[in-house]
């Protein structure tokens, strides 16, 4: 994987990716080029076994300020219909690439995540923030709908519906606390611990079962709408699956010589 791209920095810190957006002087808001140079890095995890973990965060004490004001929104008014639903298909392609890759993502937010920036955060499996972070799905504010890049579907499963349905039609920004209050964060941090926080989890994360991480991640999202016998039975599966790895091995041996763990991912 390129270690460089237009508007983000890729940086492998042993096991774990660390994806830094970088546009300072926008506050890292996002183009079209790097809404797609953002998919095409998530899918390409899937094939990436040296990467076990990620870390996505933004430069300059910011996250994400979301599309570009004048390089998306402003091109979208004189858009086709057709180019419009190409679009709205190709950003909810970057939210499918995230929650689809085995990878734990974790979100460290400083400062503003708004619009597609929260999309992020909310797309990702942790979110760690700052006091001084401010949470807000934005469209609502530039007459489109709450329903953006699954918004509708994952928002009410971290905070509940209610919650979900105030930021959705208000667009109201959600300070750090309150947002770990709410559930939406994790952990609250510092400025200076957010990061190194995020890397210290997501370490010990990639020092983990990765094809197990890789299941429990996939579990997660294809649970959302099964009944609970349906649940039962595709954990049955997945968890007889995991019993055949050679990780599960080394652990009982590893338990049995009262040792820790050393994971393969296989």
């Amino acid at each position: 994987m390129s270690s460089t791209a237009k508007h983000f920095l890729w940086e492998q810190h042993g096991k774990v990716g660390l994806l830094t957006l970088q546009r300072r002087e926008r506050k890292n808001a996002l183009t079209f080029e790097s809404y797609a140079q953002l998919r095409d890095t998530f899918l390409g995890l899937g094939a990436d076994r040296s990467t076990r973990a990620v870390v996505i965060t933004g430069e300059g004490g910011e996250f994400c300020s979301g599309g570009d004001v004048h390089e998306i929104i402003g091109p979208l008014t004189k858009s086709s219909a057709p180019a419009l639903l190409a679009f709205t298909r190709m950003t909810g392609d970057l939210v499918r690439a995230m929650r689809r890759c085995p990878q734990p993502i974790i979100a460290a937010i400083d400062g503003t995540c708004a619009g597609a920036g929260a999309v992020l955060a909310m797309a990702s499996d942790m979110r760690f923030g700052t006091p001084a972070a401010k949470i807000a799905f934005l469209f609502i504010r530039v007459g489109l709908a709450g329903c953006d890049m699954g918004a509708c579907a994952i928002l009410p499963r971290l905070i509940g519906h209610g919650r979900a349905s105030e930021l959705l039609f208000t667009g109201r920004s959600l300070g750090g606390e309150e947002a770990h209050a709410w559930g939406f964060l994790n952990r609250l941090s510092t400025p200076e611990q957010l990061l190194p926080q995020a890397l210290e989890l997501a370490t010990s994360l990639g020092e983990g079962p990765a094809f197990a991480h890789g299941m429990t991640k996939n579990q997660l999202n294809v649970e959302w709408d099964m009944s609970l016998e349906a649940a039962l039975e595709a954990e049955a599966q997945a968890q007889s699956i995991c019993m055949q790895t050679n990780d599960f091995r080394r652990a009982y041996t590893a338990f049995v010589n009262r040792q820790e763990p050393h994971f393969e991912g296989d």
